[in-house]
């Protein structure tokens, strides 16, 4: 198993799972990823800016999905909280974490949290942002287990509240 940048020719495969993590939290009654987001258009931005990473198994098949950057991500500008690093410093971002459902509970998001963490420490860069909805109690589980902390509310460009944590790496 290895983690690498997506390709065009991932797209599908991406939609599969992304398509299936909407299933799974409708079913948690979370409206996290309901109203058609994140889509292919999303996904192949993703890709085109260098920010779109795959788990894929020995065999090439892909069976997890995350959106990473060291980009700024706007909507964290504003929070109701405190970020633990000074927003105006560089730090990672992931979004759009999402796994194969016969490969879920197998650890392969802690497996990604840690591949996004070397690379931070590679760059020098000191914290990783994320958001997640406040009903997404699994994702909240695993950050916070990871050793991330709340920091408080933010909003999407579209206007949903989200709850924001960080990692000092």
């Amino acid at each position: 198993m290895k983690i690498r940048l997506s390709t065009s020719d991932d797209i599908s495969n991406i939609m599969i799972i992304i398509e299936d993590a909407k299933e799974y939290l409708a079913s948690q009654k979370i409206d996290q990823w309901q109203k058609g987001y994140p889509n292919t258009e999303q996904v192949e931005n993703d890709i085109k800016n260098g920010e779109s990473y795959v788990v894929v198994t020995d065999e090439n098949q892909v069976i997890a999905t995350a959106m990473f950057t060291v980009n700024k991500e706007p909507t964290y500008k504003i929070i109701d909280g405190n970020w633990r690093v000074d927003e105006s410093d560089v730090y990672g971002v992931v979004h759009r974490m999402a796994i194969k459902k016969a490969f879920r509970k197998f650890g392969l998001a802690t497996f990604m949290f840690h591949e996004f963490h070397l690379q931070l420490l590679e760059n020098n860069i000191q914290s990783l942002k994320i958001d997640t909805h406040e009903k997404n109690i699994g994702m909240q589980s695993l950050i916070k287990k990871l050793g991330y902390h709340y920091c408080g509310v933010i909003f999407t460009n579209y206007g949903d509240k989200r709850l924001a944590f960080e990692k000092v790496i």
